[in-house]
């Protein structure tokens, strides 16, 4: 076994090395075209594992992103805290496959502590059922899963055993600057973008009540956001829940980053009636910055939740019993990675006060981020920064300016096209992240458009 403990502590070694490096090396690799003749053709016979990762590592690190470090502000990404880190490492040692407490008793019970610890957190009925998942798609979809078996089930339709062929017609509101991953969750569901009743949304891309509304009649879904993926705004809640549950409606909130408002008491407010929503949305790979791929799906309605995920077959066994549940009753997937581990990790790195201060603090470096650029002459900030989302107009220049930056190695952030207005768009999500990454990101945007300029 010592073959396998230095092959262990050299992937570890070399995982230490990148980490402590990543906030000194350039953000983005300035030339990938080296990679494929690296890494060779497929052997004709087996190679020893030491020269398989040195190989591997040689060959890919010069092209990897340091999007888990400190200057990448790019598709609201975060980097992997370090105990969540070692503890996916640990995950990908143990190999346990998460499906219910017999395939590994050690997974399904982490996952079911952690999941608790993330309905405490994030302010949600502690009734709520929960399942482990890739990510913010994947969270959308199982929601929207359970949104379609109860509304379905009111209106005396088992979409589970007839299929949709046939069924009451199914309304899909949302706002009309929802985000995508809701209309591709409703294309694997069966129902289709076509069943989208569009809403208007304010000035700042939240869903506008009255028109929320007008929109509503007959077996509904709700979708609301908490967080615009542009701006970061809110929708209005209480008000929104109200008015679907008055209609007979499910409410799904798709909370991809924006959920973490409710684990800061200084932003809580933006998330006040969350709490009375049917399912929820939420990635662990953003703002909780564990490893990729996380995400969490969180539903009122636990049978609901179980009858639209759960599977059973003659060969399984203990899938619920001995008071330990079934995780993969609430998820897609069958085989899946033990991912509650790194969950755990990161929720007992940071502790309650440590989530919040996390959270808190991004948001106040993208209202830092928002001050330096607004200053600058020509250049406007255009969303009301409530979050960690900054939008920023450098006019006709804005795609050459977003380019330059990308080019320097300095930082990394990406444009957007929001209300017909090609911008840059600024997300702070890194733990690591500092007032100096800022400073330091601010003067690489200031040298990029003086570039752009002179060469305009």
């Amino acid at each position: 076994m010592s073959e396998l403990r230095d092959l262990l502590a050299d992937a570890a070694a070399r995982v230490a090395d990148y980490r402590e490096s990543v906030a000194d090396v350039p953000v983005f690799p300035d030339d990938t075209s080296g990679v494929r003749e690296k890494l060779g053709d497929l052997p004709e016979t087996p190679v020893p594992p030491a020269d398989v990762i040195r190989r591997l590592a040689d060959a890919v690190e010069p092209a990897l992103v340091g999007s888990t470090g400190p200057r990448y502000f790019g598709f609201v990404t975060g980097g992997a805290l370090d105990a969540a880190t070692a503890a996916d490492m640990l995950a990908t040692g143990w190999d346990q496959p998460a499906f219910n407490k017999v395939t590994s008793p050690a997974a399904a019970i982490v996952e079911e502590v952690a999941g608790e610890w993330l309905k405490d957190v994030l302010g949600l009925p502690s009734g709520a059922s929960f399942g482990f998942v890739t990510g913010g798609q994947g969270a959308n979809t199982v929601g929207l899963a359970a949104a379609r078996h109860h509304v379905l089930a009111q209106a005396g339709w088992d979409v589970e055993r007839r299929g949709l062929h046939g069924a009451p017609p199914l309304r899909v509101v949302a706002n009309v600057e929802r985000h995508a991953t809701i209309d591709r969750s409703l294309r694997l569901l069966g129902l289709g973008t076509d069943a989208v009743r569009p809403v208007r949304a304010d000035d700042q891309g939240a869903i506008d009540i009255a028109d929320l509304e007008k929109a509503l009649d007959g077996p509904a879904i709700v979708c609301l956001q908490a967080g615009n993926v542009n701006t970061g705004a809110f929708d209005d809640f209480a008000a929104a829940t109200e008015i679907a549950h008055r209609h007979g409606a499910w409410v799904h909130v798709d909370g991809a980053f924006g959920l973490w408002a409710a684990a800061a008491p200084a932003l809580r407010r933006l998330t006040a009636g969350l709490e009375t929503a049917d399912s929820w949305a939420v990635d662990g790979h953003k703002w909780l910055n564990v490893p990729y791929d996380s995400g969490y799906a969180f539903c009122a309605h636990p049978e609901s939740h179980i009858a639209a995920m759960s599977l059973t077959a003659a060969y399984l066994t203990g899938q619920g019993d001995g008071g330990v549940r079934a995780p993969s009753d609430f998820v897609p997937e069958s085989s899946r990675r033990a991912r509650g581990f790194a969950t755990w990790a990161a929720l007992s790195e940071l502790g309650r006060t440590g989530i919040a201060e996390m959270i808190e603090r991004c948001c106040a470096l993208a209202r830092r981020f928002a001050g330096k650029l607004d200053a600058c002459d020509g250049v406007t900030v255009v969303n009301d920064v409530v979050l960690n989302q900054v939008l920023v107009d450098f006019g006709d220049d804005t795609e050459r300016v977003v380019e330059a930056v990308q080019r320097s190695g300095e930082c990394w952030m990406g444009a957007t096209t929001w209300r017909g207005r090609r911008l840059m768009r600024i997300s702070v999500s890194n733990w690591s992240t500092t007032e100096a990454d800022v400073d330091r990101a601010v003067e690489a945007i200031k040298a990029a458009r003086e570039t752009t300029k002179r060469k305009n």
